[in-house]
């Protein structure tokens, strides 16, 4: 293979992008590898490999049928009201339960129309709904002709989304006190409104200590340096090994102990991680929550739980810290769903949070009632969860806040999906799925790993540097360090064999690290990224042996 024929100047330069703004030049120079490589009729023989973004190459197909075989429902309802071509009216709830056993059973042959039945049926069993307000919660929201009431979350809607955060976050062993939910427009958008209230009211300042558990999701990284916020970040890094050349990617205890200095007001992390894709030890949750219970008390923890369904027996720290942690869940990963923009915020009604505010000097204390005024008469009132709602819509928008309706019965129905049995064989798939590409990816590179039963397998980040030193010496390592940019193999990968992954330094992770995602490719395709990985190892190995001649 021939050396990149991007500049060293310039793969310094570009190293200081976002990961996932650097990708955008991986991709270019892997398109120009394919248009070089044309086979018969002048068309490419090769194809382009891109692991750097974490969209699976999959989508629950089940309750996608029943949102649509719903919105049949739905339709039927509003014509009912309405006769004229084109034309409906609101849905009524006065006999809806009786019309939708009607309308399952003339409608047989309507694809979905068996799983919204089932969940139909389970959520009525197993929350106590009434069966008329729960229909027409749901006939109403799919046809989306009324703005979200509350704007926070639909009634049914939450206490549907809390259970299957119960059952897929918690193990089944919810905290006591009830978790109250915003429904947002995806994970992203919960990290938004989280960091914009916390500053809107005073629970954080510019320039504040917080600390991130890295490596992390880029976004956690830059955040914090805009000048909105300027925090002082520090880092609780997993730095632990295996053995020689293998990480395990798991936080020591000195590490976790820099959330014990008071200061440090907030910690970010994700969980299972982003890249490494390890769910938080048992060990780790415990010494946090010694660390609250004695030296911190405050520390706010932003858990951000989107891999947790990747991990068997998962649970959250939210469920072990319950009055500390906002709980931050997207539902893009499981169902295939980043499109469909369907996020949580999660809270328990008892929390430190609204102790800190109703805690808040005078000044500030009228401050936030002149900015909360319009909406209540007791504006000191209105807890932490409900000022994020109203945040999000600068305030003045409160009565339009909330996520789309339609976009609430999807998320409904992929909770109650989840708790059928279907929907666990579903989880059990696609678990295997992740699983069965990394084992291959392993194959094709040789590389190794640290065994561990926490691992979601969402991702992999690979250290290069150390792989060197395990396959070759601690020589070899220092080899590659003297001579080339932590992110040059990246840019040879994608030049030379088409394949595009991300460099883990762009998530606080070892300058030498590359982030592979295992979701967004067929399985097949990870054993070839495996086998470029290894013959670029090679080309370095042969490098370094000519110069030591």
């Amino acid at each position: 293979m021939t050396r990149p024929t991007i500049s060293r100047e310039d793969i310094h330069r570009l190293a200081r992008l976002s990961p996932f703004e650097l990708k955008g030049e991986f991709i270019r120079l892997a398109e120009h590898h394919q248009a070089d490589r044309p086979g018969q009729q002048g068309k490419s023989t090769s194809h382009m490999l891109n692991a750097g973004r974490g969209n699976p190459n999959w989508i629950a197909t089940g309750p996608r049928e029943a949102f649509y075989a719903l919105g049949y429902f739905g339709l039927s309802e509003s014509r009912r009201v309405w006769t004229a071509d084109n034309l409906g009216g609101m849905p009524e709830q006065q006999g809806i339960a009786a019309r939708f056993d009607a309308f399952v059973r003339s409608h047989p042959a309507l694809p979905g129309i068996e799983l919204l039945k089932e969940c139909v049926e389970l959520a009525a069993d197993r929350f106590g709904f009434d069966r008329e307000a729960w229909l027409h919660e749901l006939a109403d929201a799919v046809v989306g002709d009324n703005y979200p009431v509350p704007g926070r979350i639909l009634p049914h809607v939450e206490q549907v989304a809390r259970g299957y955060l119960e059952e897929e976050l918690m193990a089944g062993r919810p905290p006591a006190g009830t978790l109250d939910l915003f429904a947002t427009e995806g994970g992203t958008a919960a990290m938004c409104y989280v960091f914009d209230t916390l500053m809107k009211n005073g629970l954080l300042h510019k320039g504040d200590r917080i600390a991130l558990m890295v490596p992390v999701f880029t976004p956690y990284i830059e955040i914090p340096e805009l000048e909105d916020y300027e925090f002082d970040v520090v880092t609780v890094e997993a730095d632990l090994f295996a053995e020689t050349g293998v990480r395990q990617w798991r936080y020591p205890e000195e590490q976790v102990a820099k959330l014990a200095d008071p200061t440090v007001k907030l910690v970010c992390l994700v969980n299972p991680s982003n890249p490494p894709s390890l769910a938080l030890a048992d060990r780790v949750v415990e010494q946090i929550k010694g660390i609250v219970a004695t030296s911190n008390p405050n520390l706010l923890i932003v858990t951000d739980d989107v891999y947790g369904t990747f991990v068997e027996g998962f649970r959250t720290i939210a469920a072990e810290l319950p009055r500390n942690t906002l709980l931050v869940y997207s539902y893009s990963k499981h169902y295939g769903a980043t499109g469909h923009r369907l996020g949580l915020i999660g809270l328990n009604a008892d929390n430190v949070l609204d102790d800190r505010l109703a805690a808040l000097p005078e000044v500030e204390q009228r401050r936030l009632a002149k900015r909360y005024g319009t909406l209540s008469l007791e504006p000191a009132g209105i807890k932490f969860i409900d000022r994020l709602v109203a945040d999000s819509r600068q305030v003045a928008l409160n009565h339009t806040a909330g996520l789309s309706l339609p976009q609430q019965v999807q998320l409904t129905l992929f909770s109650l999906f989840a708790l059928l049995p279907a929907g666990q064989a579903y989880k059990a798939l696609i678990r295997s799925i992740v699983q069965e590409r990394l084992g291959l990816l392993l194959e094709g590179s040789g590389m190794k790993i640290a065994d561990d039963p926490q691992r979601a397998g969402y991702y992999i980040e690979l250290d290069l540097l150390a792989e060197a030193e395990r396959t070759s010496g601690r020589e070899f390592a220092e080899f590659l360090e003297k001579t080339y940019e932590p992110t040059e193999p990246l840019f040879r990968l994608a030049e030379q064999t088409g394949v595009v992954l991300l460099n883990g330094g762009g998530f606080d992770g070892p300058q030498w690290s590359v982030r592979v995602s295992l979701a967004n490719l067929d399985s097949l395709d990870y054993l070839k990224i495996g086998h470029h990985l290894r013959e670029i190892f090679a080309d370095y190995r042969r490098e370094w042996e000519l110069s030591r001649r």
